[in-house]
């Protein structure tokens, strides 16, 4: 029997016509194409509505626990790390804003960093930005806030209406903060302020998870009997957030109530075994948890359980 090895494979595959026509259109640059990304948006149904996470960007940090975990040692957290098979000196970031048809009304959840990141991956999901009808402020740091308005600083969404929780907004009113003064205050007269338990539309719901910032919201999507929670910056790791809620984050406001807010929403959501999108979970980011039972928890990725 005459073994096949890679290199045979490749020499067999020469021989095949659409082989040469790959080769001569690709060229060189196809090893770069796959060390790319290729894919910005996954999809599927939840009962009739239409949701897309949507990889807005991505990059690599050093010094995770200059971030996470800043309350337990570095030999904990370097053995949590190698548990987890993730290396304890550097991290990737992913911004995934979520957007939701729903009747007529095209749903975006925060705007990414800016609009050149979000604007591809919305067109990959079939939407362009006139399409989308509202914009979801889920809280206002500038990773969910920067893309309201373009490089020349015109609205990204133009035919938009935009709501974002009452006690978010009044927060940042009175801070002087430059992102939410050239971002979001002259689109305030467009805005919906919602509080705990307010629609958006029929099937999103607004629920309170103050404590990475004083007005941290997050929205229930419901539809057909099926749930599914846009989690937003709740926990903003699978490992030294999700897992260990109580590992301070050093973008939390409140670090003690960011942890009892992860502890009632992650119980929440392994008790009722509810999907979740999390904003900076791996891309698509969408998951469930599971209560280990330690007062921690354990991130389940998404596999097919969405496609059914």
């Amino acid at each position: 029997m005459k073994l096949i090895t890679r290199r045979s494979a490749l020499a067999a595959g020469a021989t095949l016509p659409f082989a040469g026509a790959l080769a001569t259109a690709s060229g060189p640059a196809l090893a770069q194409t796959m060390m790319s990304e290729n894919a910005k948006k996954r999809g599927f149904m939840l009962g009739d509505l239409e949701v897309s996470t949507l990889l807005a960007g991505t990059r690599t940090v050093e010094d995770p626990q200059g971030t996470f975990g800043m309350n337990v040692p570095p030999e904990e957290f370097a053995e949590v790390s190698e548990a987890n098979f993730i290396p304890a000196d550097k991290t990737q970031f992913f911004f995934t804003p979520t957007v939701v048809k729903a009747g007529d009304d095209v749903v975006l959840f925060d705007t990414g960093l800016n609009a050149e990141g979000t604007l591809p991956a919305l067109e990959q999901a079939g939407y362009s930005a006139d399409d989308v009808t509202i914009v979801v402020l889920t809280h206002m740091h500038g990773d969910h806030i920067g893309g309201l308005t373009d490089a020349s600083g015109a609205p990204t969404y133009a035919n938009a209406r935009y709501v974002t929780g009452q006690t978010e907004y009044d927060h940042w009113a009175g801070q002087s903060n430059e992102g939410f003064e050239a971002k979001v205050r002259p689109l305030a007269d467009k805005m919906t302020f919602i509080g705990d338990g307010d629609s958006v539309v029929s099937g999103i719901t607004g629920m309170a998870a103050y404590g990475h910032t004083p007005g941290h919201m997050t929205y229930m999507l419901e539809s057909g009997g099926k749930q599914l929670l846009v989690f937003a910056d709740t926990a903003n790791h699978y490992v030294w957030s999700l897992a260990y809620p109580e590992w301070e984050v050093r973008f939390d406001a409140d670090k003690a109530q960011a942890a009892e807010t992860r502890k009632k929403v992650l119980g929440m959501l392994a008790a009722d075994r509810v999907p979740f999108i999390g904003y900076h979970m791996p891309f698509p980011a969408v998951g469930y948890v599971e209560d280990r039972g330690d007062g921690r928890f354990r991130y389940v990725p998404s596999s097919y359980q969405m496609m059914l």
